[in-house]
């Protein structure tokens, strides 16, 4: 602990920098260093706080490529059955791409409610925790009817093991790993027989639910924890350009009370 100054840290800034690290990750690692630091300086380890001077990484995302509610009806049907269900699921629900492959019938815990509570993970190709949470832990988001029809069509249809829908076709011991959805998404570009917006990325079904939901007046908030954004701040600088009007309607509300 002795060995770190503001030097350091910037150091270790750069370096994360210079591997490529994505700003989210950067932003996350940050603040864990930084609490520790913190904490280390209010014990007096430190005589002066080694933050000082240091520029954090600022998580700053690029603005969500949305498709329009035509484009998406004819991009989920332009792959198999498993790229519709996935997304319908994140369209639809807000998932994530390894959540959405972990699609488990039992999970919905009433007509209008899934809860999610794993994911596929990319690198050990198996179920595991949830981003940004412990062990037990979950959300409860909102089923659409037409999402829950997807879910359980596709049950009756292929069946399912332990309740998980979505199998690796060439073992089915194994969740479906990502790949398969990202070699269709690929080849659905490829061909250009749908309309898909300039820069739209598979994580653009996500975006979809969030702006579905904002564009009718359901509050961040909620979207936020929907989504599992683990700050609210990721939510906003994503999504706020999604909320009609709310200055304009906020200076007509405060109008008519200054008025009154």
């Amino acid at each position: 602990m002795g060995t770190f100054d503001h030097k350091v840290v910037e150091a270790f800034i750069q370096t994360m920098e210079r591997n490529n690290v994505g700003l989210a990750t950067q932003s996350n690692a940050f603040d864990k260093l930084k609490s520790i630091l913190l904490d280390a300086h209010r014990l007096g380890l430190y005589d002066d706080n080694p933050l000082d001077g240091v520029k954090p990484p600022q998580y700053d995302p690029k603005r969500a490529v949305i498709p329009a509610p035509s484009q998406l009806r004819d991009i989920r049907t332009a792959g198999d059955e498993v790229f519709c269900l996935v997304a319908d699921l994140m369209s639809g629900c807000g998932m994530r791409n390894g959540e959405a492959l972990a699609v488990n019938i039992n999970n919905i815990v009433a007509d209008d409610v899934y809860r999610i509570t794993e994911q596929v993970n990319q690198t050990t190709k198996t179920y595991a925790l949830l981003k940004h949470r412990k062990t037990s832990d979950y959300r409860d988001v909102p089923l659409p009817a037409r999402v829950k029809h997807s879910i359980e069509w596709y049950a009756d249809t292929y069946g399912t093991v332990d309740g998980y829908l979505l199998r690796d076709p060439r073992d089915l011991s194994r969740p479906i790993r990502s790949h398969y959805i990202a070699n269709q998404w690929r080849r659905i570009k490829k061909t250009g027989l749908v309309e898909i917006p300039e820069g739209m990325v598979i994580y653009g079904f996500r975006h979809f639910f969030a702006s579905n939901c904002l564009t009718h007046n359901i509050p961040i908030t909620d979207v936020a924890e929907w989504m599992g954004h683990r700050s609210l701040d990721i939510a906003f600088k994503i999504y706020r350009h999604l909320m009609p009007g709310s200055i304009g309607r906020a200076a007509q509300v405060l109008d008519l009370g200054l008025a009154a």
